[in-house]
């Protein structure tokens, strides 16, 4: 794919002591600046996905910045009827609160954000290309349908339970086992709360500002779309992962399905072959008693458990309610991980171990100099301000007192 560079992207010069809120005008133009992004857009699902035209991917931001999703807000109580975008900050104009509250996209949207992230990671067999998509990959989303027969007086009817994600690679009772595991409120079943959770948690741990350039407002360079895409090429190939769901004492099975994926890629990729982990096999069916890597507490045998293969198969294994983000104690969506210094992590908080995070866009600050304020937050220099009105943060202004002035709240 050719990355066509003559469309020229102006952006008006923008003020952090702009007055006016309403920021958000339909006429109002991208404010990208003026870049060449040829050769920038490889990483992922291989050079492929670089072939979308510039200037379709520049009116996809646009519209992006300029238009409203229909989701109302969750955390209003019907008091605002739809996303109004900030200009840089990820706050709905209109109620303040995050564009996660309002839960924008959908299951489409969700599994090519997926796919995007997967690709080119060891986990890519959990992907599939987009037929007529340009090489672009999609998230092979394992559903699960549950029926069970409702015996009455007169005919039998059924109860039918959609799981919007179920664990791969699991038959369908012990899936269930799985999903028994793990607390009510966060069981992903369609249209309840819980697969709301699990969409919200998609959106805030695996930002998808964090991996696509082309989804941030705040890079200024090409230097900086280059470290940003180094950054996400490196941890896709050393730190993500997605968990495997399996009995303890397995591991050594897991560990062989995961050679016999590398074998595949390396043949793929004309690179030598490599031996499997056969010995991880030896060393767990030897083993009669198991803890759980996140609580310490007993496995038992017959219990499902969650791997990670980052963490090696031979020793590490977490019940499924402690398979969670070191940092902030969440349980990983879709079992995705990210796995450092011998820690769990979620996208986000991995990516603040290494880059700092602007309080006001969210976005990674990569590469610049920025603001920190007294409290130790930090912020793009030109988004050190009140969101809502744009004074300094230096100046009280009338949004003072408000709890997401200063940082709207993702």
């Amino acid at each position: 794919m050719v990355w066509k560079s003559g469309r020229q992207w102006a952006e008006p010069e923008r003020k952090c002591g702009r007055p006016d809120p309403r920021w958000a005008e339909p006429e109002r133009k991208c404010g990208r600046p003026e870049r060449n992004l040829r050769a920038h857009c490889s990483v992922g699902a291989g050079a492929e996905e670089s072939d979308m035209d510039v200037s379709s991917a520049t009116g996809k931001m646009c519209g992006q910045q300029r238009t409203g999703g229909a989701s109302g807000c969750l955390g209003c109580n019907g008091c605002c009827s739809g996303f109004q975008p900030h200009p840089w900050s990820k706050a709905c104009v209109t109620c303040g609160c995050s564009g996660v509250d309002h839960v924008p996209g959908g299951d489409a949207e969700d599994d090519q954000h997926m796919g995007r992230l997967l690709a080119g990671s060891p986990c890519s067999h959990l992907t599939t290309k987009v037929k007529g998509g340009g090489g672009l990959r999609t998230y092979k989303r394992n559903r699960m349908i549950v029926t069970n027969p409702v015996v009455s007086r007169k005919d039998p009817t059924f109860n039918t339970t959609t799981y919007d994600w179920a664990p791969a690679g699991l038959n369908q009772t012990l899936a269930m086992q799985f999903m028994q595991l793990i607390p009510e409120g966060q069981r992903p079943v369609a249209g309840t709360a819980g697969a709301l959770q699990r969409r919200r948690k998609l959106l805030t741990q695996l930002p998808v500002y964090d991996q696509d350039p082309m989804k941030c407002q705040s890079l200024a360079s090409e230097e900086e779309i280059s470290s940003l895409l180094l950054f996400v090429k490196r941890y896709k190939e050393e730190v993500l992962g997605v968990g495997e769901v399996a009995l303890p004492g397995e591991g050594g099975a897991l560990s062989e399905a995961a050679a016999q994926r590398q074998l595949k890629d390396g043949a793929d990729h004309g690179s030598p072959p490599s031996t499997g982990g056969s010995a991880n096999g030896t060393h767990q069916s030897t083993k009669t008693e198991y803890r759980c890597s996140g609580c310490q507490g007993d496995v038992p045998k017959e219990s499902l458990a969650v791997y990670a293969e980052r963490a090696g198969y031979h020793g590490a294994l977490w019940h499924p309610g402690c398979f969670a983000c070191s940092v902030c104690g969440q349980g990983l969506v879709d079992l995705v991980y990210f796995w450092a210094n011998q820690k769990l992590f979620c996208g986000r908080h991995y990516c603040e171990s290494v880059w700092p995070r602007c309080c006001g866009c969210d976005e990674l600050i990569v590469g610049q100099a920025f603001h920190t304020g007294g409290d130790g937050r930090r912020w793009h220099h030109q988004h050190g301000c009140c969101w809502r009105c744009g004074q300094s943060l230096e100046r009280p202004c009338q949004h003072q007192t408000e709890p997401s002035a200063l940082t709207p709240a993702f």
